[in-house]
């Protein structure tokens, strides 16, 4: 991506508990994101090298704010923003083949006939009462409301549909487990969304294969945390 929006209010009020240097990872962090759109690689001494921080720091802010998968340091928000830009680039790419946006249509009537006789012939026309699209009543569509995912959130029938169908590998109990207890855990507008089914989807589509990390099929996927704190100390033992 060349480019990504940079919402102030919600910046400032995910990352408030962090030190100057810290909001200095952060920033550079989700810069390398978006650029390589793809997750953090988990060699931090090598990412680290790159920002041109600690490496201690690094990872304490990874830590904070990302999630550690197979291919690296995943992170919720930037796979969403991805995602809808690519399909923007798509939708943009199909209307430029077909020549560009749809064009917006507007009938003007002048109120006259088109052709003029030269001799009036008496007769009343319809077009004494030109149309205006005032004539139309208005249609209101209000913008979905943003909310936190409700305490005793469970898929739904949808949801479940998708997951069976877009990843036959998972169990959609246990995905459902650790999307639940992951967006129950986040704290401010970090976790409030418009479309939790859009959300739910991009994390189905994200969830890597559990037979790649042993770790993850013993504990069951009984919460993000746990998972990352399990692998975290198989590391360490296996070292």
């Amino acid at each position: 991506m060349y480019y990504y929006k940079f919402h102030i209010g919600d910046y400032r009020a995910a990352t408030s508990h962090l030190s100057n240097d810290e909001d200095l990872a952060y920033r550079r962090l989700l810069d390398m994101y978006y650029d390589t759109e793809k997750p953090i690689p988990n060699d931090t001494e090598w990412v680290s090298r790159r920002l041109r921080l600690d490496t201690d720091l690094v990872l304490s802010v990874l830590k904070d704010f990302f999630i550690l998968q197979d291919d690296g340091w995943f992170h919720g928000r930037c796979h969403e923003v991805i995602h809808d830009y690519h399909c923007q680039a798509e939708k943009n790419r199909t209307n430029g083949k077909g020549g560009g946006r749809p064009k917006k249509t507007q009938s003007v009537s002048s109120g006259m006939p088109i052709n003029t006789d030269s001799q009036p012939d008496g007769k009343a026309t319809i077009n004494h009462k030109p149309e205006t699209i005032n004539q139309e009543p208005l249609t209101i569509v209000k913008a979905a409301r943003a909310s936190r995912l409700p305490q005793d959130w469970q898929p739904n029938d949808r949801m479940l549909a998708f997951c069976e169908n877009e990843r036959p590998d998972l169990n959609p109990t246990e995905v459902s487990a650790t999307f639940r207890d992951y967006w129950h855990s986040q704290a401010g507008q970090k976790g409030v969304k418009a479309d939790w089914e859009a959300t739910w989807r991009n994390w189905v589509r994200n969830q890597r294969m559990a037979a790649k990390s042993p770790q993850r099929a013993a504990i069951g996927y009984r919460s993000q945390n746990e998972l990352i704190a399990a692998e975290l100390i198989a590391e360490l033992k296996n070292g």
